[in-house]
Protein backbone atom coordinates (compact mmCIF):
# COMPACT_ATOMS: atom_id res chain seq x y z
CA UNK A 1 0.00 0.00 0.00
CA UNK A 2 1.06 3.54 -0.62
CA UNK A 3 -0.37 6.37 1.45
CA UNK A 4 0.21 10.07 0.89
CA UNK A 5 -0.44 11.84 4.21
CA UNK A 6 -1.16 15.55 4.07
CA UNK A 7 -1.51 17.52 7.29
CA UNK A 8 -4.38 19.94 6.71
CA UNK A 9 -6.33 22.67 8.43
CA UNK A 10 -9.42 21.73 6.40
CA UNK A 11 -10.41 19.52 3.48
CA UNK A 12 -13.45 18.32 1.59
CA UNK A 13 -14.30 15.83 -1.14
CA UNK A 14 -17.16 16.39 -3.59
CA UNK A 15 -18.86 14.19 -6.16
CA UNK A 16 -21.00 15.83 -8.83
CA UNK A 17 -20.89 19.11 -6.90
CA UNK A 18 -22.10 17.56 -3.62
CA UNK A 19 -19.81 17.40 -0.57
CA UNK A 20 -19.62 13.77 0.61
CA UNK A 21 -16.82 14.14 3.18
CA UNK A 22 -15.40 17.11 5.04
CA UNK A 23 -12.93 17.66 7.88
CA UNK A 24 -11.25 20.44 9.79
CA UNK A 25 -7.77 19.93 11.22
CA UNK A 26 -6.34 16.50 10.53
CA UNK A 27 -5.02 14.29 7.74
CA UNK A 28 -5.99 13.84 4.14
CA UNK A 29 -4.94 10.34 3.15
CA UNK A 30 -4.58 9.39 -0.49
CA UNK A 31 -4.68 5.59 -0.40
CA UNK A 32 -3.21 3.45 -3.18
CA UNK A 33 -3.41 -0.33 -3.21
CA UNK A 34 -1.37 -2.69 -5.37
CA UNK A 35 -2.27 -6.23 -6.38
CA UNK A 36 0.08 -7.87 -3.84
CA UNK A 37 -1.34 -6.01 -0.81
CA UNK A 38 -3.10 -7.94 1.94
CA UNK A 39 -4.66 -7.18 5.31
CA UNK A 40 -1.13 -7.34 6.75
CA UNK A 41 -0.11 -4.25 4.75
CA UNK A 42 -3.34 -2.46 5.69
CA UNK A 43 -2.69 -3.16 9.38
CA UNK A 44 0.88 -1.88 9.09
CA UNK A 45 -0.02 1.41 7.40
CA UNK A 46 -3.06 2.00 9.65
CA UNK A 47 -0.83 1.73 12.71
CA UNK A 48 1.75 4.07 11.16
CA UNK A 49 -0.91 6.65 10.23
CA UNK A 50 -2.46 6.52 13.71
CA UNK A 51 0.92 6.98 15.39
CA UNK A 52 2.49 9.43 12.90
CA UNK A 53 3.85 12.35 14.93
CA UNK A 54 3.68 15.31 12.55
CA UNK A 55 1.80 17.90 14.61
CA UNK A 56 3.76 20.54 16.51
CA UNK A 57 4.06 20.44 20.27
CA UNK A 58 4.35 23.53 22.50
CA UNK A 59 8.00 23.92 21.45
CA UNK A 60 7.18 23.86 17.74
CA UNK A 61 8.61 20.37 17.16
CA UNK A 62 6.72 17.73 15.18
CA UNK A 63 6.07 15.52 18.16
CA UNK A 64 2.30 14.97 18.42
CA UNK A 65 0.12 12.37 16.75
CA UNK A 66 -3.38 12.90 15.40
CA UNK A 67 -4.84 11.28 18.52
CA UNK A 68 -3.20 14.00 20.65
CA UNK A 69 -4.84 16.84 18.71
CA UNK A 70 -8.41 17.70 19.73
CA UNK A 71 -11.17 17.67 17.10
CA UNK A 72 -8.93 16.04 14.51
CA UNK A 73 -10.18 13.79 11.76
CA UNK A 74 -9.08 11.91 8.67
CA UNK A 75 -10.35 12.32 5.13
CA UNK A 76 -9.44 9.08 3.34
CA UNK A 77 -9.54 9.04 -0.47
CA UNK A 78 -8.91 5.98 -2.65
CA UNK A 79 -6.28 6.83 -5.25
CA UNK A 80 -5.24 4.13 -7.73
CA UNK A 81 -3.06 6.66 -9.59
CA UNK A 82 -0.45 6.43 -6.81
CA UNK A 83 0.69 3.27 -8.61
CA UNK A 84 1.16 4.96 -11.98
CA UNK A 85 4.13 3.71 -13.98
CA UNK A 86 5.53 6.62 -15.98
CA UNK A 87 8.84 5.10 -17.04
CA UNK A 88 7.86 4.49 -20.66
CA UNK A 89 6.23 7.05 -22.91
CA UNK A 90 4.03 9.90 -21.75
CA UNK A 91 0.88 8.04 -20.79
CA UNK A 92 0.93 6.46 -17.32
CA UNK A 93 0.25 2.74 -17.00
CA UNK A 94 -1.67 1.52 -13.98
CA UNK A 95 -0.85 -2.19 -14.11
CA UNK A 96 0.55 -2.09 -10.57
CA UNK A 97 -2.74 -0.80 -9.10
CA UNK A 98 -5.02 -3.46 -7.65
CA UNK A 99 -8.25 -4.26 -9.48
CA UNK A 100 -11.34 -2.73 -7.82
CA UNK A 101 -12.66 -6.09 -6.59
CA UNK A 102 -9.49 -6.48 -4.50
CA UNK A 103 -8.74 -2.83 -3.72
CA UNK A 104 -12.15 -1.73 -2.44
CA UNK A 105 -12.48 -4.33 0.38
CA UNK A 106 -8.88 -3.62 1.46
CA UNK A 107 -9.50 0.14 1.40
CA UNK A 108 -12.63 -0.34 3.53
CA UNK A 109 -10.68 -2.62 5.92
CA UNK A 110 -7.97 0.04 6.29
CA UNK A 111 -10.55 2.72 7.16
CA UNK A 112 -12.29 0.40 9.64
CA UNK A 113 -8.96 -0.27 11.35
CA UNK A 114 -8.42 3.46 11.80
CA UNK A 115 -11.92 3.82 13.27
CA UNK A 116 -12.22 0.68 15.39
CA UNK A 117 -8.67 -0.13 16.46
CA UNK A 118 -7.27 3.40 16.74
CA UNK A 119 -10.40 5.42 17.55
CA UNK A 120 -9.96 7.83 14.65
CA UNK A 121 -12.81 9.79 13.10
CA UNK A 122 -12.67 8.96 9.39
CA UNK A 123 -14.56 10.59 6.53
CA UNK A 124 -14.25 9.13 3.03
CA UNK A 125 -14.98 9.82 -0.57
CA UNK A 126 -16.61 7.13 -2.70
CA UNK A 127 -14.44 4.34 -4.04
CA UNK A 128 -14.02 4.53 -7.82
CA UNK A 129 -15.90 7.81 -8.18
CA UNK A 130 -14.67 10.91 -9.99
CA UNK A 131 -13.97 13.11 -6.97
CA UNK A 132 -12.87 16.69 -6.47
CA UNK A 133 -10.70 17.11 -3.39
CA UNK A 134 -9.99 20.53 -1.89
CA UNK A 135 -7.64 21.06 1.00
CA UNK A 136 -5.46 23.54 2.79
CA UNK A 137 -2.15 21.82 3.44
CA UNK A 138 -0.78 22.87 6.84
CA UNK A 139 2.96 23.54 6.83
CA UNK A 140 2.94 22.25 4.14
CA UNK A 141 3.50 18.77 5.50
CA UNK A 142 3.22 15.86 3.06
CA UNK A 143 4.54 12.37 3.85
CA UNK A 144 4.65 9.36 1.54
CA UNK A 145 4.25 6.08 3.41
CA UNK A 146 4.80 2.69 1.74
CA UNK A 147 3.87 -0.60 3.36
CA UNK A 148 6.41 -3.28 4.12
Amino acid sequence: MRIVIQRVTQAAVSIDGQVVGQIGKGFVLLVGITHTDTEKEAEYVAKKVAQMRIFSDSEGKMNLSLAEISDSTILSISQFTLYADCRHGNRPAFIDAARPEKAEPLYNYFNQLLRNQYGMKVETGRFGADMQVSLINDGPVTIVLDSI
